[in-house]
């Protein structure tokens, strides 16, 4: 026998070790280098670029569904003869990161501050360096089929390169700028965030009513706020141009309380008249519409608080007040002062940072940002005239145009000190600023070298926009970018279609002119048995590295990829995980005694071309069938279906019964047949190893070692294709029909508490010629599997008295069991079954009256239902007559 592969056994061991198995097999891949691209030239390419996680720590549950589903779809193409590539590679992940980081020097009591720009980024490196190989070690655990020689990180001196072209480029088109605007500020994290980077959330909150005084005579306007601390930047109050109540009020002045500021009052159709007051407090610097009407009315911009939400020397005597120590405060001395007349509870949505948790403050702030909308636009083209991506379920690229098609300005750039520095330079004598792919040391336009760069770093989504084409050497015409790009599928989870796939979607436009994938494959949450989402507060999390050091990675990966529909949420269920092991337990053991009766066995003498038996026809029918719906459900994406066809094969049609037909001929005294079965059984073996290997990478290696075959490893084997050849429509009958009357023959053994040991007299009367010719073909079958003392084949047989009676589609049995069976218990059985066969007929009845059906469906389809109706009601007719026998 041909054993391959490191430290091969003579023989399968009794049980299947994941741990020894998965250590050994992965060494023996990464020093095969059989993971690694470019070694098919003249082949088509398959390309995925992994969503690179984050620095910040471990793997969860929800990387290793994303990294499952892309590793089948990698080692199913690599086998199926495609170049592939799988490229790695990480995020530094700016906020999260240096959270991170800062955190653990808060426990040390320093700052980053302390350290220093240069001394705190070199403790950055070395907590990427220390996670990074953590995450390759779990990359390695999952049995993920990744070229490391391509591993890429955000920051890496080439990714840094393509994110200063883009920069410079879309700076010098006019869709990078620097302005002041109201943006998100994170007060704990002390930066700005993009909208997409703040999570709503629902808040028991209130909503209170203030009186501001009119300064010209007696009266006010009464205006609702949920934030009253920002009262203090108040710079206006607005109502509705057309609104009767304040339309001589419009021009006059109103006293700000507490401040005593005048503010005017404005016109302005922002104000919807019929909501409240109607009437609105303008705080330009504290909230995004109101700047708005400010800039059309040229109102002052006063902010209030600092960058830590504290308020600052404009706020007057609430000047270092924590912003929610100050709205406490306000509210009493407005209460105090009569002009808070009434607070109601009120819940509204608060946008909190998705990093630190803080609440998110409407800031005004001078930022770089992106000019969306000409990005955008070609994108939106590019989809609606059908050259964009395919979203795989389609209905997400609806979600994926509302959100381009609605877009702001993205704000770019972070107060952090890790990420991909802004490319700016401000001269400190002639004032001017620089953008520039390269570092200067002089302003180019007075040469002066008092150069001072601008403290800022990008959004990481930035750079992780251009993940698809700078990982593979843009801007740099490379062999990688001509071969690989456009990638062929991105695999993600639905809760970054803004963050992320839509960013790289409209830079790659922009940048290649092509899109940067072809299919995008959204799945849901891995949430926990009960549906919630798992998250540290419930403690429901699950560690991917206990459920393999419990289970194995096979079992995880078989649980997490065919328990899952795309764009779906998946329940995680340690039951599940636990069948999806009994499963591997299940083919290690048909291997098992496989290979126990394929002694001397070589690659070399498997034939499936001599004369097989119904069984050996069967199985290889069956195997032809499980290969077409295999390679077309992983074409079409859907692993829960690949799984369950895979397991009905392995474990019903292969180990319940070939298997066990298959000893008649390997037990036998034909040399003829027992040589047929054993090469049918090594080559279906073989090729079902292949079938589970992208899902079971590890367990799937180890057997088809042990197996007769050729090649070096199952990773580049050759994927099984569909065979004309192997189709027997005629074998898959008989066989059909054999397993009708074995489970029918069990079943009745079952109710009657009759042992298989204990063997009975079974008498057979078929439908028809050909029915009965099957069942003589069979003979032998149907006396090992029936346990039968007396077999009797015919047509025309009439049931004896006193028997047992069984209807399948094309023979009646009959089973005299004098002595074991009670002839009213037997009439109650016949009974129910009528019954279900009653109602099955008045079914399909049912469903051929309808006209609706009738006309929509296929005719294919209506045929296959009349026959059921007929093959029913036959069934049911038998036993009817049965019943009477019995009674008579």
């Amino acid at each position: 026998m041909n054993d391959n592969g490191p430290a091969g056994k003579p023989e399968m061991p009794t049980t299947y070790d994941p741990k020894q198995a998965e250590q050994r097999w992965y060494k023996y891949w990464l020093d095969g280098r059989y993971f690694e691209a470019g070694k098919r030239p003249d082949a088509p390419t398959f390309t995925i670029v992994i969503p690179p996680p984050n620095v910040t720590g471990m793997l969860h549950i929800g990387h290793a569904l994303d990294s499952t589903l892309q590793d089948i779809l990698i080692r199913a193409k690599r086998m199926q003869g495609f170049d592939t590539l799988w490229l790695p590679g990480m995020d530094h992940a700016g906020i999260a990161t240096q959270t991170k980081v800062e955190q653990k020097l808060r426990e040390e009591g320093k700052s980053r501050y302390d350290l220093g720009r240069e001394k705190f980024l070199e403790q950055v490196w070395n907590w990427k360096g220390q996670y990074a190989q953590t995450i390759r070690d779990q990359w390695a655990k999952m049995g993920l089929s990744l070229d490391y020689s391509r591993e890429r990180f955000t920051l890496d001196e080439g990714l840094s390169k393509a994110v200063r072209e883009v920069f410079v480029r879309l700076y010098d088109k006019g869709l990078i700028y620097r302005g002041k605007k109201i943006i998100n500020w994170d007060p704990a994290a002390r930066t700005a965030l993009s909208d997409i980077e703040v999570e709503y959330k629902e808040i028991q909150g209130s909503l209170y009513h203030l009186q501001y005084p009119l300064k010209e005579g007696g009266g006010y306007i009464t205006v609702a706020t949920t934030r009253p601390e920002t009262m203090l930047g108040d710079t206006a109050v607005a109502v509705h141009p057309e609104d009767e109540r304040y339309k001589h009020l419009i021009g006059q002045h109103l006293v700000l309380p507490i401040i005593g500021r005048e503010i005017p009052i404005i016109a302005d159709e922002y104000v919807e008249k019929e909501f409240g007051s109607g009437a609105v407090k303008i705080t330009p610097a504290h909230d995004p519409n109101d700047f708005e009407v400010g800039q059309r009315h040229n109102l002052p911009q006063i902010i209030v608080m600092d960058e830590t939400g504290t308020m600052n020397a404009e706020a007057g005597p609430y000047a270092g007040l924590d912003r929610s120590e100050c709205r406490k405060r306000i509210v009493k001395d407005l209460q105090d002062q009569g002009v808070c007349v009434k607070i109601e509870e009120h819940v509204h949505q608060v946008g909190h940072s998705e990093r630190s948790g803080a609440v998110v403050e409407p800031y005004l702030s001078t930022q770089w940002f992106v000019a969306m909308k000409p990005l955008a636009e070609r994108a939106i083209e590019a989809q609606k005239s059908g050259s964009g991506v395919q979203f795989v379920p389609d209905r997400f690229e609806k979600i994926y145009l509302h959100w381009i098609e609605n877009v702001r300005d993205w704000c770019i750039s972070r107060q952090l000190w890790w990420g991909h520095r802004i490319p700016a330079w401000y001269c400190e004598s002639c004032g001017e600023m620089h953008v520039s792919r390269e570092d200067l040391s002089s302003c180019p336009s007075c040469g002066s070298g008092e150069l001072r760069r601008d403290e800022d770093v990008l959004d990481t989504w930035f750079s992780s926009a251009l993940w698809p084409f700078s990982t593979l050497g843009w801007p740099d015409e490379t062999e990688d970018m001509d071969r690989f790009y456009p990638t062929s599928v991105l695999v993600t989870g639905y809760d970054i279609i803004y963050f992320w796939v839509a960013r790289m979607i409209f830079t790659a436009l922009e940048f290649t002119d092509k899109i940067p994938f072809k299919d995008v494959l959204i799945h849901g949450l891995v949430r926990d048995a009960e549906g919630r989402k798992m998250s540290k507060s419930l403690g429901n999390g699950v560690d991917p590295f206990e459920v393999i050091e419990k289970y194995g990675a096979d079992a995880m990966r078989f649980m997490l990829s065919t328990g899952c529909t795309p764009g779906q949420d998946l329940r995680f269920r340690w039951e599940k995980v636990e069948q999806a092991r009994n499963f591997a337990n299940k083919i290690w053991n048909a291997s098992r005694f496989a290979l126990m009766n394929l002694e001397g066995v070589s690659a070399a003498d498997i034939d499936i071309k001599v004369p097989l038996g119904t069984a050996d026809k069967w199985i290889l029918h069956r195997l032809n069938e499980t290969v077409r719906e295999v390679t077309r459900l992983i074409d079409s994406y859907e692993f829960g279906e690949t799984g369950r066809v895979l397991y009905n094969f392995i474990w019903d049609d292969l180990c319940d019964w070939y298997i066990e037909f298959a000893k008649l001929s390997l037990y036998g005294d034909n040399a003829d047949a027992k040589r047929a079965t054993q090469s049918v059984l090594a080559y279906v073996l073989d090729r079902t190893q292949r079938l589970i290997h992208p899902f079971m990478p590890f367990i799937s290696e180890e057997i088809w070692q042990h197996l007769p075959h050729e090649g070096e490893t199952i990773t580049t084997a050759s994927w099984p294709v569909y065979e004309t050849a192997l189709e027997s429509p005629e074998a898959l009958r008989e066989m059909e029909l054999l397993m009708d009357m074995i489970r029918s023959v069990r079943n009745i053994r079952a109710e009657v508490n009759v042992p298989m040991s204990k063997k009975v007299e079974l008498l057979v009367n078929a439908a028809g010629a050909e029915e009965l010719a099957i069942l003589q073909r069979n003979e032998e079958f149907i006396q090992r599997f029936c346990g039968t003392s007396k077999l009797e084949l015919g047509q025309g047989i009439s049931a004896p008295d006193k028997a047992m009676t069984a209807i399948v589609t094309g023979a009646e049995l009959y089973l005299p069991l004098a002595g074991l069976i009670d002839i009213s218990q037997e009439i109650t059985r016949l009974e129910k079954e009528l019954q279900t066969l009653t109602s099955e007929v008045e079914r399909v009845e049912k469903k051929l009256a309808n006209e609706g059906f009738v006309a929509k469906a296929p005719a294919k389809v209506i045929e296959e239902e009349r026959a059921k109706m007929k093959d029913y009601a036959d069934k049911r007719d038998k036993v009817v007559a049965r019943i009477a026998e019995l009674r008579g």
